[in-house]
C-alpha cells in the first residue's frame, strides 16, 4: 500500500501541512532540523508526492530541465548537475537533461522547452549553437530560466556571468612577468571561429597587447584530452616551440604537461603551463597545475535562482549575478 503524507507527518512528528511545504518546495520558512526530519521520514517510508495529481492541479510537470553542451566529461557541468538534482529532490522536482552540441539539437531543445517538457530551465551551453535569438525567444514565452552566459542583451531571465576575460588576462600577464615571451593559446573550437575574440582568447590577446608582445600562437586542441596532447606535442616539438602554453581548459593543460614530460621537457623550467577551470585533478598533477577559475565549485546560488522563479507568484525582475574567478598560481608556472 502506498505510504501517505499523514504517515510521514506522524513519523516526523510534524503536521501534514509541514510535510506538504517541505516536499512541494513552497516558499514557506521551515526550520532546517524540521525539514531534515521530514525528508528522512519520507525516505524511510518510501514516500513520494503524487506528482501526476499535482501536475494536473497546477498544470505543471514538476520537472526542471538542465541544458548542457554535452553529456559527461566536464567537471563543472557535473557539479552543476549535482547541485540541481539535490535541490530539485528537496523540492519534489525531477530533472531532465538535454545536450545541445549542434544547431539541430539546439532547435530540438527549444521546441521541447516551448512544448512544456519542464517548468523551468537551467542553461549552460558554450559555443554558438544556442544562438541569442533562440534564447531570447524562449525567455519571451515566460518560461522561468537561468542562463550561464557572458552574452549581453538577454531579457526576461536570470543571467550568471563569469569574468573569464579579466582572469585569463591576469594569467597571461603572470606568464609575461616571469619572462615568457612566446606564449601559445590552446583554444576550444567555439572560441576560435567567432567574428570577434571573446572570453579566454580575448583575455590572452588583451594581455599581450598591454605588454606590446606581437608574437601570437593561437591553435585549437582544447576540446578533449587526446587532441590537446597531440597539439601540445606538435607545439613543443617544433624548432620555435613556445615557452608557455595557456590552455582554455584544465583537462587540455594536464594533457600538455604529459606531452612536455614525454618530450623530455621540464615544467615550468622549459615551458610554463596554465589551464582554465580549477578542477580538482589539477591538484594531483606533477607539478600542480596553475589555473584560472572559481576558488570553490558550488552552484547552489545559481540553482536557487531557478527555484525562486518557479515558486514566485509573479515573475521577478531579471537578475544578474557575477561569479568570482581568479588566477591561482601553482607549480606549473
Amino acid at each position: 500500500m502506498r505510504p501517505t503524507a499523514r504517515q510521514v507527518a506522524e513519523l516526523a512528528n510534524v503536521s501534514v501541512a509541514t510535510v506538504s511545504y517541505v516536499l512541494s518546495g513552497r516558499d514557506r520558512p521551515v526550520a532546517a532540523e524540521t525539514r531534515q526530519r521530514v525528508l528522512d521520514a519520507a525516505r524511510q517510508l518510501g514516500y513520494t508526492p503524487n506528482q501526476a495529481a499535482r501536475s494536473l492541479r497546477r498544470r505543471r510537470t514538476q520537472r526542471v530541465c538542465l541544458v548542457l553542451s554535452t553529456f559527461g566529461g566536464v567537471p563543472t557541468d557535473e557539479r552543476l548537475a549535482t547541485d540541481l538534482h539535490e535541490m530539485a529532490d528537496a523540492r519534489g522536482y525531477s530533472v531532465v537533461t538535454l545536450a545541445v552540441y549542434s544547431e539541430a539539437r539546439a532547435k530540438a531543445a527549444i521546441e521541447m522547452l516551448r512544448g512544456g517538457i519542464a517548468d523551468g530551465a537551467l542553461i549552460n551551453v558554450v559555443g554558438d549553437h544556442l544562438a541569442h535569438d533562440l534564447l531570447a525567444g524562449l525567455a519571451a514565452t515566460g518560461l522561468p530560466m537561468v542562463v550561464l552566459s557572458n552574452e549581453s542583451g538577454l531579457e526576461g531571465c536570470d543571467v550568471v556571468r563569469t569574468p573569464e576575460t579579466e582572469a585569463s588576462a591576469e594569467a597571461v600577464e603572470h606568464l609575461l612577468a616571469t619572462g615568457r615571451r612566446r606564449i601559445a593559446f590552446m583554444g576550444q573550437r567555439h572560441e576560435l571561429y567567432r567574428d570577434r575574440p571573446a572570453g579566454r582568447l580575448l583575455g590572452y590577446l588583451t594581455a599581450l597587447d598591454r605588454h606590446g608582445v606581437t608574437d601570437r600562437v593561437v591553435t585549437g586542441g582544447a576540446d578533449d584530452r587526446v587532441a590537446a596532447y597531440q597539439t601540445a606535442t606538435e607545439l613543443l616539438g617544433s624548432p620555435d616551440r613556445p615557452d608557455a602554453i595557456f590552455a582554455a581548459a584544465d583537462r587540455a593543460a594536464i594533457s600538455a604537461i604529459a606531452a612536455a614530460r614525454d618530450l623530455g621537457l621540464s615544467v615550468p623550467g622549459d615551458v610554463a603551463i596554465v589551464g582554465v577551470g580549477n578542477i580538482d585533478e589539477g591538484l594531483i598533477t606533477n607539478p600542480q597545475l596553475s589555473t584560472v577559475g572559481p576558488l570553490r565549485h558550488d552552484y547552489t546560488d545559481v540553482v536557487r535562482l531557478l527555484f525562486d522563479r518557479l515558486q514566485a507568484d509573479e515573475p521577478p525582475p531579471a537578475r544578474e549575478i557575477v561569479r568570482s574567478w581568479t588566477f591561482v598560481r601553482r607549480g606549473s608556472s
